[in-house]
């Protein structure tokens, strides 16, 4: 596998390590009702922006509407690195069932985040897809959660003899079980507009999308400030527990400015960003210029601003994960950040 390629799976590794921290953060300092509504709001944007202009990119466009909207969340989840199993019974009947390990509580995050984010999610897309395709009779039932112990999030989409209301697109129906899973009918995106590369840009994109919309939604949910304190620490923190990780899958070693720069270099060209390195005769200080910028495009001022607020302390972390102690100014503009990375003056404490 090539660099370039690893640094994208890099990228993709880090931002859904962020999303997973970030939910941990705020399931417990600020309770179940609070990353419920923050779910809710995350997912509906996402439904909002994603779900019906890629129909026509996941070859769904003329199926029957619970079909085509089984199908999509295979798709898309799938492209995303998230194993999701399809079992059609009728035009008007199509199971999806997620597979473990869950992409969106991977490890012990599973155990540390409550039900309500789990049933956020569903009342923010899985409850709207009928109303998107504006058939007012297509439902989805739940029949089994994540954190109830069951066996996965598992469900099917169902079009109905009669209008739902908007307390009907949601059903739970936990005593239920899907289909019999055939390999063979499992849908596949189509060959002739996904290669393997972007089969792996779209992993990078799924994960880093879950962060550009969440940080927006969760000042929606807590304010600018609550928001910003919680993503800012939970990027610190992410960037600090995956930094040395990366830097092994990338061949950087643990070292000064120099290899910092370089790891930084790298796992900015994964983003697809435009990258160039300076550094010092002595090799204690280098700066990284950062252009394109692929994590803010098409934000507003105000939430580029808050975004990169938190984002650079994603690498912040990342560079103090080494063990030479060092410091990091980055001067921001519209379309570019510069890193200056030099060794830090100061010795720690004993």
């Amino acid at each position: 596998m090539s660099e370039n390629l690893r640094a994208i799976e890099a990228q993709a590794d880090i931002h859904h390590q962020y999303l997973l921290g970030l939910q941990l953060m705020v399931a417990v300092r600020e309770g179940p009702e609070v990353i419920g509504e923050w779910m809710f709001r995350l997912f509906r944007r996402q439904h909002e922006e994603k779900f019906l202009s890629s129909f026509a990119k996941l070859g769904l466009e003329g199926l029957p509407d619970a079909v085509a909207c089984a199908r999509y969340h295979v798709l898309s989840n799938s492209m995303g690195g998230v194993p999701v199993e399809y079992m059609e019974e009728s035009d008007r009947k199509a199971w999806v069932r997620f597979r473990y390990p869950r992409w969106m509580y991977d490890g012990p995050t599973l155990c540390g985040v409550p039900v309500e984010s789990s049933r956020g999610f569903l009342r923010g897309w899985y409850a709207q897809n009928g109303v998107s395709l504006k058939n007012p009779r297509l439902g989805f039932v739940c029949v089994s959660e994540d954190m109830t112990g069951q066996f996965g999030l598992c469900g099917y989409f169902r079009e109905y003899d009669h209008d739902l209301s908007a307390d009907e697109r949601l059903r739970f129906a936990p005593d239920e079980r899907p289909p019999a899973f055939d390999a063979d009918a499992q849908p596949a995106p189509p060959d002739d507009q996904w290669n393997d590369l972007r089969l792996v840009k779209a992993n990078r994109n799924y994960a880093v999308e879950y962060i550009r919309n969440g940080i927006r939604e969760l000042v929606g949910s807590l304010g600018r400030d609550r928001a910003l304190e919680l993503a800012t620490a939970a990027a610190r923190l992410t960037g600090l527990q995956n930094g040395r990780r990366m830097a092994e899958a990338l061949g950087t070693e643990d070292g000064g400015p120099g290899e910092v720069a370089r790891l930084l270099a790298a796992l900015f060209g994964g983003m697809g960003d435009e990258v160039r390195i300076d550094g010092s005769k002595s090799g204690d200080a280098a700066t990284v210029r950062q252009s394109g910028l692929r994590i803010v495009r098409g934000l507003t001022v105000a939430e580029r601003a808050d975004l990169l607020d938190c984002w650079t302390e994603l690498w912040r972390g990342v560079v103090n994960s080494h063990r030479t102690f060092m410091e990091v100014e980055t001067s921001v503009s519209a379309e570019s950040i510069e890193w200056a990375i030099s060794r830090s003056a100061q010795v720690p404490a004993p």
